[in-house]
């Protein structure tokens, strides 16, 4: 009996001492708040579309961003962000024959504000042990600017006032010059880590979906009656610029083809779809926190 009741006094020990844990840390995380996190990031960025149909990841560029997260609870954030890319691809370096003759190249600058919701995997509570990383995934909506260029012997030439694909053209009415604005749909996943309870750092992933199939300024068909000779009876630059085919007939010849890949009106130069592109950066943050006081 009197085994027993020792027992159950041990056990109900135990259980207070649990009880109390549990309780006084329940008042810690009442008492801190985690608002949010400021945070910058820098990594890479890569371009896909009608230039890089595969997805390779071959050719990438810079990418920085600027954010503020507000956290509504443990699990839950709302972010706004503000983002730079730098975008461009070339045909020279794909290993389709066809593709390198076409000899298309663009680079671009990509200005993106983005608002999305993150959700972290586990309670994330930063300066304590237990809680301080978290895997992540948001979802969001952006609007981005962009400007696609490319170089002729030399000089920077922007591609939308061209109209390389007879956008603007009497002969094209159908082909109207499309915008430089475009929307995002950014997806992202991503990992963060409390360094201690002012600071953290992070990598994630973020692929952008758009509503333009005109970041490489490539979408449709060749459209070569669009643009006169010049009055001196020479090409002009937006001839030179929307059949770079031309400056391959080395290679095309060596390989049998007798004519230049856009030399006919209306041979595809694109397939239209939309395209995309993705950043991969690091960053770091500092939070935003806050202290309720305690109630009698």
């Amino acid at each position: 009996m009197y085994k027993a009741l020792s027992f159950f006094k041990k056990l109900l020990l135990s259980f207070f001492c649990i009880t109390q844990m549990q309780i006084s840390k329940a008042q810690v995380f009442q008492t801190y708040v985690h608002q949010g996190e400021l945070g910058v990031s820098i990594g890479l960025s890569h371009y896909f579309g009608d230039l890089d149909p595969n997805f390779a990841l071959d050719h990438p560029k810079f990418a920085a961003g600027v954010f503020y997260r507000k956290q509504i609870n443990n699990y839950v954030g709302f972010k706004i962000a503000g983002n730079y890319a730098f975008l461009g691809y070339a045909d020279t370096y794909s290993s389709n024959l066809f593709q390198r003759i076409r000899n298309l190249s663009f680079n671009t600058d990509v200005w993106e504000l983005n608002v999305s919701g993150d959700f972290n995997f586990f309670e994330f509570h930063p300066g304590f042990t237990e809680y301080r990383y978290t895997p992540y995934i948001s979802i969001g909506l952006g609007v981005f600017s962009f400007n696609p260029y490319a170089y002729l012997n030399g000089k920077k030439y922007f591609l939308q006032p061209l109209g390389t694909e007879g956008q603007g053209s009497p002969l094209y009415p159908n082909r109207k010059p499309y915008s430089l604005i475009a929307m995002s749909i950014p997806i992202g996943l991503g990992y963060k880590y409390a360094l201690n309870d002012r600071m953290n750092i992070f990598g994630e992933i973020v692929y952008r979906f758009t509503s333009t199939p005109y970041l490489d300024d490539v979408s449709t068909t060749y459209a070569p009656d669009a643009f006169p000779l010049a009055p001196n009876g020479t090409p002009t630059v937006g001839y030179l610029l929307q059949d770079r085919s031309l400056e391959m007939s080395n290679l095309a010849s060596s390989n049998g083809i007798s004519t230049p890949i856009g030399a006919a009106k209306g041979r595809q130069r694109g397939n239209g779809q939309k395209d995309s592109f993705v950043t991969m950066q690091l960053g770091i943050s500092f939070n935003l926190q806050s202290y309720r006081c305690p109630t009698h």
